[in-house]
């Protein structure tokens, strides 16, 4: 796995010397040894490389990679530029972006734009086998994710939390710091955005409480390549 030398690191390094990170490493080293695995390795950690925890204004929670080629890149809901067809849970975050904030919809789902801004997005599960979803769930990357977590939450600033979905609500007991912002709504696939995500407004809500503590809204634009 690759090295991560930002100011994550001593957040969490930390977790490097237990015991479930060294079978998790022993355990992802075989994987992409034997199988075909995503995002490539030296991604893994993209989510952390692009969004520093001490830029962070907005954390997005989602599940596990996406498993088919040319898509997971190592930031949740987003794919590789050169992947024109966008997964449906994009297409649907982009119409509510355009129902939201009246943003056009792009002709990609390259979303590192906002992780350039301080929005972090992060799996809750890092990696995953071509073509088999949620196949490296409780390996530990669930556990070193939570420590990603809290270590946002400890953060002594306002930091907005958009939990979209059952999984990634189940993380709100960890969310106790009064200074953030957190809102819930379905997740945005096909199968359940019309329960409530459309029509959520969370971008222009997350626009309106940075701006409201005085901080820089997000850009939620992203443009066509």
């Amino acid at each position: 796995m690759p090295a991560i030398s930002n100011d994550w690191l001593p957040a969490l390094k930390p977790e490097f010397s237990k015991a479930y990170y060294r079978e998790l490493y022993s355990f992802i080293n075989q994987e992409y040894r034997t199988h075909t695995i995503y995002p490539p390795a030296d991604r893994i950690f993209e989510a952390l490389h692009l969004t520093p925890l001490k830029s962070i204004r907005v954390v997005v929670l989602g599940q596990d990679p996406y498993h088919e080629p040319n898509q997971a890149h190592g930031l949740c809901f987003s794919v590789l530029p050169e992947q024109r067809q966008l997964p449906p849970s994009l297409v649907n975050i982009y119409q509510e972006l355009h129902d939201d904030l009246g943003c056009y919809i792009p002709d990609n789902g390259y979303l590192r734009k906002w992780a350039e801004q301080g929005v972090l997005l992060l799996n809750t599960v890092l990696t995953v086998r071509a073509h088999a979803a949620f196949s490296h769930q409780g390996h530990g990357w669930e556990q070193f994710t939570d420590a990603i977590i809290q270590a946002v939450n400890t953060e002594d600033r306002p930091i907005v939390f958009l939990l979209w979905g059952r999984p990634a609500q189940m993380k709100r007991s960890m969310l106790n710091n009064p200074k953030h912002l957190i809102l819930t709504a379905p997740h945005p696939s096909p199968l359940s955005a019309y329960r409530g995500f459309f029509g959520c407004r969370h971008f222009s809500k997350t626009n309106d409480f940075l701006r409201g503590c005085g901080l820089p809204e997000i850009d939620w634009q992203i443009e066509n390549l």
